[in-house]
């Protein structure tokens, strides 16, 4: 089962060695940024930082920095174990004889069991301060980098619904400091939050918004997941936990938040009130620019008895966003199939931020089939914000780097198998000479058929026969290579 808090993965962790208590005072200027981001790099434990410069509450860090942890943190077997349950959900066939109802009856019994709970009493709001008892000072926020504009809480949960609809969103933005009541909301061009607070503005209606901080383990990955804005995250969280998340009522905004979570951040956001945010060194690697952005006034922190915070630390990867990646890039691969059903396999490599380059695998029937892929799924929902599309066919391994590098290598005349167009980037790219837009490429890294214009013949690959690597592998001891 899922974890029900960060408490209580805190101690599984603990019990599995995977977890490092640091009782020294450290200093939340660069100096934590630099301790985690060395164990993030090596792959090393979950921090729990107990004596935090400046601040009343203990600070853990790199708590899902591993697939192993993650996989503890929601779980999970494996990241494909809900890849698989997303697929099977979505298959289409009629049941058939006893056995088949049996199956579409557990199928309906998953969904029942997804939706939000609402509870009168949460854990959360054990301490209430409301207005002037508000002081952001309170809790360990990060100063990661030399050049950031400020303090930075990187690992906060926000909610927000749609003024006109009432739809609930929940997304993962990161929030400067600006004072003792102050916080800055980086979402981004293309974020859910974003239009919600553009409806407000145009109603001329204040928007209100609560941000969870330490929140259980499977709300903290709902948030990042790339959910189309009609699907709730919590509905997503109760499926993958197979069990419906505790909700509580804010104390000063109409919302709902974790009941389990740690710290929560109640506010107003009024039309038009914008702080400039930044620099932040960012998961580009890069510093982005300061601009504009929404300036939240707090009008209530409730939080936890002995309450505890959570953070991340972004910057080149590899970082904790790595785990968290490939479980979206596991997932979704199903939602991303019946989308693009010619799609075997993709690999989303964190070197690219998962989103500038998508390596896609297809069972190539026809021309130019690998370019049709490419333009479905810079159609596809956040995909669209893909740079560069790498096609190849569905015997090579999407997840090794040097096969793909091989076929991209040297399956490709660049004057013929690439596609070259523009479209949406990321809000981050530094790239893009607009900001919000840039050119994208599509290599076709797949055999060429002669109905592409190939008239050469594609050659065989030099593949040694099974049985002689059977017999070699059989007589290995006698060769005495070791």
């Amino acid at each position: 089962m899922a974890h029900e808090d960060l408490r209580s993965l805190l101690k599984t962790l603990e019990r599995e060695g995977e977890l490092r208590r640091i009782k020294a005072q450290v200093d939340p200027y660069l100096e934590v940024g630099e301790i985690t981001d060395r164990v993030q790099k090596a792959h090393g434990p979950a921090l729990l930082f107990e004596n935090v410069k400046g601040s009343e509450l203990p600070l853990a860090m790199n708590v899902l920095g591993t697939e192993r942890r993650l996989c503890l943190a929601l779980g999970l077997k494996s990241l494909d174990e809900i890849g698989e349950r997303i697929g099977d959900l979505l298959k289409p066939e009629l049941p058939q004889g006893f056995s088949g109802f049996k199956d579409a009856l557990g199928k309906v019994a998953q969904l029942r069991s997804v939706p939000p709970k609402h509870v009168k009493g949460a854990p959360c709001q054990e301490i209430v301060l409301t207005n002037d008892q508000v002081d952001l000072n309170l809790l360990p926020a990060l100063h990661t980098w030399p050049r950031d504009g400020g303090a930075f809480f990187n690992l906060g949960l926000t909610h927000t619904k749609h003024p006109e609809t009432g739809q609930r969103n929940l997304g993962l933005y990161r929030l400067q400091r600006h004072d003792v009541r102050t916080i800055g909301m980086h979402w981004q061009i293309h974020k859910d939050s974003t239009n919600h607070y553009a409806v407000a503005q145009r109603l001329g209606e204040r928007l209100p918004v609560a941000v969870a901080f330490g929140c259980p383990p499977v709300v903290t990955y709902a948030a990042t997941a790339p959910l189309p804005a009609d699907i709730d995250e919590y509905l997503f969280a109760g499926f993958v936990q197979r069990e419906r998340v505790e909700l509580v009522d804010c104390k000063t905004v109409p919302l709902q938040v974790p009941a389990h979570c740690e710290v929560v951040l109640e506010g107003w956001l009024e039309p038009g009130v914008t702080l400039p945010e930044g620099p932040f060194g960012d998961h580009t690697g890069f510093y982005t620019p300061v601009e504009p952005f929404p300036a939240l006034t707090i009008t209530a922190m409730t939080m936890r008895k002995n309450a505890l915070l959570q953070s991340i630390v972004v910057g080149r990867p590899p970082t904790e966003d790595g785990p968290l990646g490939k479980a979206t890039e596991r997932f979704f691969l199903p939602l991303l199939k019946m989308i693009v059903p010619d799609i075997v396999d993709y690999d989303l490599p964190e070197t690219g931020g998962f989103h500038n380059c998508a390596i896609v695998s297809i069972d190539k029937r026809y021309p130019k089939h690998a370019q049709k892929v490419m333009n479905a799924i810079w159609g596809a929902g956040l995909m669209s914000l893909s740079k560069l599309i790498v096609v190849v066919d569905a015997d090579c391994d999407v997840h090794d780097y040097a096969e793909v590098a091989w076929r991209a290598f040297g399956n490709v005349d660049y004057a013929h198998d690439v596609l070259h167009t523009e479209g949406p980037v990321d809000h981050l790219d530094h790239s893009s000479y607009e900001q919000f837009f840039g050119g994208k490429l599509g290599v076709d890294a797949t055999r060429k058929l002669p109905s592409e214009g190939y008239r050469r013949g594609w050659p065989d690959e030099c593949v040694l026969d099974a049985a002689t690597q059977a017999r070699v592998a059989a007589r290995w001891s006698e060769y005495g290579i070791g």
